[in-house]
Parts: C-alpha cells; structure tokens; sequence
C-alpha cells in the first residue's frame, strides 16, 4: 500500500510540475504578451514580431530619471526578444535599400527625430547585444503626439506598406516599397 501511495503522489507531483514547466515556456502568458503586424507592399510581405509592453501609469520616453526609455539609448522597440521585422524581398524603405532577409528592429528615440534601425543579427535578447557594425540600415522619421494614450504597444503594417509605430503618446511611421 506504501509503494502505491509513493508511485501515485511522486506521479502526481511531475504532472503539477510539468504544467508549471510548460506554462512558464507559454510566451503569452508574458506581461509582454508577444504579438504580430504583418501586410503587404505589392508583392513583398512584411512582418513584424515584438513583445507588446503596457504603459501601466509609467512615463515611457524621455530623458529623466522616471523615464523607462531614455532619449539617445538604443532600444528594443518593445519588450522581451529584440523586435524582429522580415521581407521575403528586396525593399526599399524610405527610399534606401534594404536586402530580403530578418533583422532586429531598434530604435534610438529622441524628442524631434528617431532613429530605426535594421540590424543583421535578428536573434537577441533586448538590444544588450546591440552592435551598430552589424546595421544593416538606419533612417531618420519624426515622432507625432498622440491624442491619448495608447495603452499597449503596437505595430501596424497597412497594404500599401506603411508601417506604424505607437504608444504611450508617441507615434511613427515609415513607408516599405517593393525595389
């Protein structure tokens, strides 16, 4: 009887602990919960992976103390993996070309201009890793003030390929053509 009790509750303790196991693994069950925008430029398919953080009542751009992102660092453009953007094909963006292929998608924010910028090494954790030899291309846009708070981060790929950033009271956009 004592052996069946000991196989039962060992038997039972590895199920509980491998539901914990798996549900630590589940990305979505991040605060950051992962998210994708993905469309079209013509014939190119543009998609872009992040990690979507949360405002949560936090002063997110600015170069303060309070600040969670300063001005003039290099960011991750979300949370968690470094933000990852794909074309399945040559591109330009904002007029300057950019190779088929996956990047890393950073960011350095300032008050007038940001810079975004495509990096050839797509697997990283944050921007911690982040080596400017390794840009692929950087363009320069101009941040808009947003209305009201965009609570979550958020990209969006419309069909003509413009691509939009927004969140906290920030927004960008840059525009990806078929080359």
């Amino acid at each position: 009887m004592r052996k069946l009790s000991y196989f039962l509750i060992t038997g039972l303790l590895v199920v509980i602990c491998g539901h914990f196991a798996m549900a630590q693994n589940d990305k979505s069950k991040r605060p950051s919960p992962p998210r994708t925008a993905s469309g079209q430029a013509g014939d190119v398919n543009i998609v872009i992976d992040y990690g979507a953080p949360s405002v949560k009542g936090r002063k997110i751009f600015g170069s303060g103390s309070e600040n969670l992102e300063k001005y003039g660092k290099v960011w991750r453009t979300g949370a968690n993996e470094a933000t990852t953007f794909s074309v399945n094909k040559d591109v330009t963006i904002e007029g300057k070309s950019l190779p088929a292929g996956k990047y890393a998608l950073f960011t350095i924010p300032e008050e007038k201009e940001w810079t975004v910028i495509f990096n050839k090494k797509p697997d990283q954790w944050g921007a911690y890793d982040y080596n400017a030899d390794e840009d692929a291309l950087r363009i320069t846009v101009k941040p808009e003030k947003l209305s009201s708070v965009q609570e979550q981060l958020k990209f969006e790929v419309d069909d003509n390929g413009k691509v939009v950033f927004a969140w906290e009271h920030v927004t960008f956009d840059f525009t990806v053509s078929a080359k």
